[in-house]
This record gives structure tokens, C-alpha cells and sequence, in this order.
């Protein structure tokens, strides 16, 4: 499940712990926003102001009325209507490991904001090596469908986003893992359900 797709319209802990990264009164870019429930977040908690990306027309129309701006877009088109530096903030929670230009959107989204926080589920999570350890692929909460039926077209590690970062040319600001909505930065990589990263140009 997205980390921004709630039922019942609450933060769960994991979104809290980012929403901490957004500064108050931050001009936000939320990229594949699911429902709107992480923007909304930040508005009621933080004063914050901004736009949702998304894609489907369910999830748009629970932005609009959740009182969230959304653009419906396709991710994978790029960024290109932005200005440099056009927010603060830009967000891509659970979405990288869904579009088939990776490496495009991780620079667009330190290029539209001053800086980027992007969070995906870590591959390399003990849990998910125990379970291909015993041959199978992982089925747990932070992924929770089979191989066939996922919407994942890549997974990652806590430590291959920081690879792939540094090879982008960007700067890594911090980096942490997430697990039980706690923050972990001793060993993310093997501890932490959900990986966060910090980046900027």
C-alpha cells in the first residue's frame, strides 16, 4: 500500500516522521500524492501551501475534497511545467519504486524544489531477506502484494537510493530509515521498513 493512501483520512506515524523534514509555512510539491492525506498533513500541521501530482481520477477527486491542489499528471512526462526552484519541498513518498524514469525525476524533483525528500520501501529490509532467503519474494505490510499482482516496477535498498543519489550528482542532506514509525539511523539498511532520503542539488 502507498504510505499517502489511508482509509480514514489520519497521518499514520511513518508520514508524521517525514512531514517533520517540511519546514513550517514550506511552499510543497507532493508527486504521485495518493489521496491527499500527506498535503492536508501539512497544511492543518504546518501552515504549509502547495500542489499534489496525481495520476488517478479517484484518488484526485478525494484530493479535491480533502481542499488539496492537484494536478493530474503522469509522472513518467516529467516535470517540465515547473520552474527551477518553483517550492521549497518537493515530496516523492512511494513513488519512485513506480515509475520507469527513475533517475529523471530524482534530479527534476531537487531541480523544482529547493529540496527533495524521497521515501520507499527498503528492499533490503531483514524481513524481506529472511523470506527470499527461504526462496520466496516478500509479502509483508510495507509490501504488501505478490510479485505479479504489485505496482512496483523496481525494488530497492536503503543503500541503492543513496548510490543512485550520489551518481545523479546530488548532495544526500541526511538519510534514515523508518520502522514502527520510529526513526532509525543505526543500520537502516537491515532495520527500517521504509527508507528516507534528504536530497538537494
Amino acid at each position: 500500500m502507498n504510505a499517502h493512501h489511508t482509509t480514514d483520512g489520519l497521518v499514520s506515524p511513518t508520514l508524521q516522521r517525514i512531514g517533520e523534514l517540511v519546514p513550517e509555512g514550506a511552499r510543497v510539491l507532493d508527486l504521485g500524492c495518493g489521496d491527499g492525506t500527506m498535503l492536508a498533513h501539512l497544511q492543518k500541521v504546518r501552515g504549509c501551501t502547495g500542489y499534489g501530482i496525481e495520476l488517478d481520477d479517484a484518488n484526485v477527486l478525494a484530493c479535491v475534497q480533502r481542499g488539496v491542489n492537484v494536478i493530474q499528471l503522469n509522472l513518467d512526462e516529467g516535470l517540465s511545467m515547473f520552474e527551477d526552484a518553483s517550492f521549497d519541498v518537493v515530496l516523492q513518498i512511494d513513488t519512485l519504486q513506480n515509475l520507469r524514469n527513475a533517475e529523471v525525476m530524482l534530479r527534476e524533483t531537487v531541480r523544482v524544489g529547493r529540496f527533495g525528500i524521497v521515501a520507499f520501501p527498503n528492499f533490503a529490509h531483514w524481513p524481506n531477506r529472511l523470506s527470499v532467503l527461504k526462496g520466496r519474494m516478500p509479502v509483508t505490510k510495507r509490501l504488501p502484494y505478490q510479485w505479479y499482482d504489485t505496482p512496483n516496477i523496481r525494488v530497492g535498498t536503503h543503500a541503492d537510493l543513496g548510490v543512485l543519489a550520489r551518481a545523479c550528482g546530488l548532495k544526500v542532506l541526511d538519510n534514515f530509515g523508518i520502522q514502527d514509525g520510529e526513526v532509525l539511523r543505526f543500520a537502516p539498511n537491515l532495520l527500517a521498513g521504509t527508507s528516507v532520503y534528504k536530497l538537494s542539488r
